[in-house]
Order: structure tokens, then C-alpha cells, then sequence
């Protein structure tokens, strides 16, 4: 896949879907938010550069949702619900949460769980919204750096759970000591949510409802003197209206910056669990390299390392409990997984420019025989690149720790992969180039500069969704021995969230 520059907003109309599936929105609702924290920047007469910085943010606002996602599987059944129903309610006002909010997210709670739900909401609740902001800004911020986003951006960014009467989080910024970034978004985002909800007279309640506390007056003003012209020119073109009024367009292309922006997302999404930390580069690794073995063209080789780095981004639509299910998946269960890949193909299908790897990426779980999902296809149907894909893919899942299992030994993987190809369910070439490719994968684990061995492994026990206490036992150390690494490991790599910490150990290989 050789890429001329492309603008980085056709890609994040398409990518920043991921977001929208994370916080159970309908697809375009990023592209919304940002169409509308534009227009009102500009109502209030911003610098150009101000302008640029709020029409990404708006785009990234929620790509840290799955940041969180581990953490609130354990308390809800069905997170996504709860994002969904959270983003509707004022939580100021007790009325709306007593007889809005908590009878939502019982009644959309999985059979079974609607008093677990309800109950954790109740006792559990400011834990959960100060882990889920922290979490969730700092991945935003992180994903943001890693696309080469301004500071502007990136402080946006990290304050956009802070509020104009200083009751936010995680900073408690009052006032004009929010971000000017934040301040707009979450005007932009509020409005955008009830305008695709009741039209611009709700947008415009909502928002004058919030204004002064949750909300800048004078932001919230500016969008409800312009909300009907934001409405009318949003409803005539869609996201094709975001893309057409991008302030200083910024380029990615084939120098890696490419690569790196859809390694970033597809890290962003394998928050979701601490099983699945790295499989995305892993398998575009591995595949990429067992291209090469093969001897595939160059575009093949590109077009399935930046497959690889995207294939699971439809796992942002399933709830994490899912992904973390020790047990056997219901009939249920097994439909959303399914799903997923379905998903992937659709986000990736949002851009031009990512259209021609969206089928690739889409087919990671097609099988020779025709037994894969989601659309049956076999082995007639499937080009040498998606063989591959599905190979690497198979490889990575069984090396590494699942909810129902350990991680396999290379020798066990390798019979199962093996076993896989003489039925004919995985292509016996694309087989065989994986177990040529990743034949001492094991050595390649890096180190990182400024840590220890010793913090390294603490770092990674930190990624895998485990308590300082429960590190403490694994290493054989007392609890405030682990609490001290933790801490220490956090100064050094600047980050204050699990969430955060593994976006850094995935960025530097070590996991």
C-alpha cells in the first residue's frame, strides 16, 4: 500500500469511530463533536492554531474510553451501557439520577445483573468516574502525542473532564485555568450529543443548563447563538463538513507516520483487556515479517503490517466482560466476537485512504475451509495477505495468557498452528512462513532506558490488571516495597494510570 500525503483528519474521521463504539454512540458522533467545537472556536474569534487544536481534541475526546474498560468490567456487566446512559445525565441534578440514570442502566443491564449494576453505581460510583477520567485523558493525551498533535492539543486533551466551577477531575481546575481546548470540546460535545438526540432547541437547553457549572459561559453562549447554523450545515454534509473546513491540515504519509498513527489506535483498543495488551502490533509484526518470507510485493507487505496494527478495532464495540470471560461464551457472547471483525472493516471502510485494507483487516478470522467469521469466506476468496493474517493472528493469541488459559510454550503453538494447517482450516503456506518468521520471537523483548529489570517486570505485572498487594506476593516482596515501584516507575515514564502505563509498555516492546 504505497500512500501519497494524506490529510490526518481523513484518517481520524474513519478512526476516531473506534471512539464512538467505545462509549456506545452511533457512528459520526466524534466527527459531530468536532464539526461543532470548530464552528463555535471560530464564533469566539480563536487564533487559528487555537482553532486546529480544538478540532482535534473534539475528534479525540472519548479515544481513551477503552482506558477504563478492565476496571469497570469488574463492577458492570455491560460498560457500555453505563457510558452510554453517563454522557446523558446531569449528575447534579439528583432527580435525573434516581429516576433516569439508575433505572436505564438496570433495565440495559445483561439478565441477571440489573441489581449488581444498579447496586455499584451507587456505592462505587465516584471511584469509578475518578479512575475512568484519569485513565481516559492521559491514553487521549498519549494517543495525541503519538499522532504528533501540539501541545495544545494534548492539554485539551488531559483537562477534559475539568469543569468551569472547578468540580472536575482529576486536576479540580476552576475557570480559566481549564484549557480554552477543554472548555470548547465539552461545550461542542454536550451540544452534539442532544442535538443528534432532540435537535438544536434540546443542544441548546442542555447546554444552557450545564452553563456556569459544568460549562464556560461564555463558550456556552457562543454555541447556543449559533446552534441552529451549526445544525443546518452539519445535517446537509455530514462529516464531509469537518473535512472541509480542517484549519491547517496536517500530512501523514509514507515516511511511517502512517504506520504510526494506526499503530497508536490499534494499541488504544487492546486496553480493552490486559489479555489482549500488544496483540495488534504483535500480529502486525509477525505478519509483516512472514510477508517478507514469502516475498510478496511491497504494497502486500505494507498493506498487511497496517492491517495487522488495525485488525481488532471492532473490539471496541464489545463489552470488556466479554474479552475477560474466564468461562465458556454464551450464544450471546459468541455474536458480539463475531461481530468484531465486522466492526473493524467498517471503521477502516470511513476513510479513503484505509478503504483499500478495510476487507484485509476485516478477514483476520476467515479460515480455508470456509469455518471463519464474518462472512464464511474460503480459501478461494482469500489472498495470500489475509492467510497470512490469520496465521499471525492465530500465532499471537495462542502465545499469549488468556482469561481461560496460559499462554501456550512456542513448541505447543507451533503443533496447534501446524494441526491447523493439515485439516486446512489455516493456508500450509502462510503456516509455515509465521513459524519461520518467529522461530526466537522470545528474544526479542527490549529494554527501556531510566528503568530497572526489576521495574520492568513490575511494570508489566502493573499491565496486567494487577493490585500493588497482589504484586508484592508475586515477587516475593512486602506491599509497600511494590506500592514504592509502582510509584517510582510512574514518575519516570510520566504517566498516573494502569491505562497509561500500558500504552508506554506496548509503545516500547515490553510486554
Amino acid at each position: 500500500m504505497t500512500v501519497a500525503k494524506v490529510r490526518l483528519a481523513d484518517l481520524l474521521i474513519g478512526l476516531t469511530t473506534v471512539a464512538d463504539l467505545g462509549m456506545g454512540q452511533p457512528i459520526g458522533s466524534a466527527a459531530r463533536t468536532g464539526h461543532v467545537a470548530l464552528r463555535v472556536a471560530m464564533a469566539l474569534g480563536c487564533r487559528l492554531e487555537t482553532v486546529s487544536d480544538v478540532f482535534y481534541a473534539g475528534l479525540l475526546q472519548h479515544i481513551g474510553c477503552t482506558a477504563y474498560s478492565h476496571e469497570a468490567s469488574l463492577l458492570f456487566a455491560d460498560e457500555l451501557s453505563i457510558k452510554r446512559a453517563s454522557l446523558e445525565t446531569d449528575f447534579d441534578r439528583p432527580a435525573e439520577v434516581l429516576f433516569g440514570y439508575l433505572p436505564r442502566i438496570a433495565r440495559e443491564a445483561p439478565a441477571g445483573e440489573s441489581l449488581r449494576t444498579a447496586t455499584n453505581a451507587v456505592l462505587r460510583s465516584r471511584g469509578l468516574v475518578a479512575g475512568y477520567s484519569r485513565a481516559n485523558c492521559e491514553v487521549a493525551s498519549v494517543v495525541a502525542q503519538r499522532l504528533g498533535l501540539p501541545d495544545g492539543v494534548r492539554a485539551g486533551l488531559l483537562d477534559m473532564f475539568e469543569r468551569w466551577d472547578g468540580r472536575g477531575l482529576p486536576r479540580h481546575a476552576r475557570g480559566e485555568n481549564v484549557s480554552i481546548v477543554a472548555r470548547i470540546v465539552t461545550v461542542a460535545g454536550c451540544a452534539a450529543l442532544f442535538d443528534r438526540i432532540g435537535g438544536p432547541a434540546e443542544a441548546i437547553d442542555a447546554v444552557r443548563r450545564r452553563s456556569d457549572r459544568v460549562l464556560d459561559p461564555s463558550v456556552a453562549a457562543a454555541f447556543c447563538d449559533t446552534a441552529m447554523d451549526i445544525h443546518d450545515e452539519f445535517a446537509e454534509s455530514g462529516s464531509d463538513t469537518v473535512l472541509d473546513l480542517e484549519p491547517l491540515p496536517r500530512l501523514v504519509g509514507d515516511d511511517g507516520s502512517l504506520d504510526t498513527v494506526l499503530r497508536a489506535f490499534g494499541e488504544a483498543v487492546d486496553l480493552k483487556s490486559p489479555y489482549l495488551h500488544g496483540h495488534s502490533t504483535g500480529v502486525a509484526d509477525i505478519a509483516g515479517r512472514a510477508a517478507r518470507t514469502l516475498r510478496l510485493p511491497a504494497s502486500d507487505i505494507g498493506d498487511v503490517v497496517r492491517a495487522g496494527h488495525v485488525h481488532d478495532l471492532g473490539r471496541a464495540a464489545v463489552p470488556s466482560r466479554v474479552w475477560d470471560q474466564p468461562g465458556v461464551l454464551n450464544r450471546d457472547a459468541w455474536s458480539q466476537v463475531h461481530l468484531h471483525a465486522y466492526h473493524s472493516e467498517q471503521i477502516l471502510r470511513r476513510s479513503p485512504t484505509l478503504a483499500r485494507i478495510a476487507a484485509l483487516a476485516g478477514a483476520h478470522h476467515e479460515r480455508n475451509d470456509g469455518s471463519g467469521y464474518h462472512r464464511g469466506t474460503s480459501r478461494r476468496g482469500l489472498p495470500m495477505p489475509a492467510r497470512l493474517l490469520a496465521a499471525a493472528d492465530v500465532w499471537q493469541a495462542l502465545r499469549s495468557d488468556r482469561p481461560h488459559r496460559p499462554g501456550l510454550s512456542s513448541r505447543n503453538a507451533t503443533a496447534e498452528l501446524t494441526a491447523m494447517s493439515r485439516v486446512g482450516t489455516l493456508d500450509g503456506d502462510a503456516v509455515a512462513s509465521v513459524l519461520a518468521t518467529v522461530d526466537g520471537t522470545a528474544a526479542r523483548i527490549k529494554t527501556a532506558d531510566g528503568l530497572t529489570e526489576r521495574q520492568i517486570d513490575v511494570l508489566r505485572l502493573v499491565c496486567s490488571g494487577l493490585s500493588n498487594k497482589a504484586i508484592a506476593d508475586r515477587l516475593r516482596i512486602s506491599p509497600r516495597t511494590a506500592e514504592r515501584h509502582v510509584q517510582d516507575i510512574y514518575l519516570r515514564i510520566g504517566v498516573s494510570s494502569r491505562a497509561a502505563a500500558a500504552m508506554y509498555a506496548m509503545e516500547h516492546s515490553l510486554l
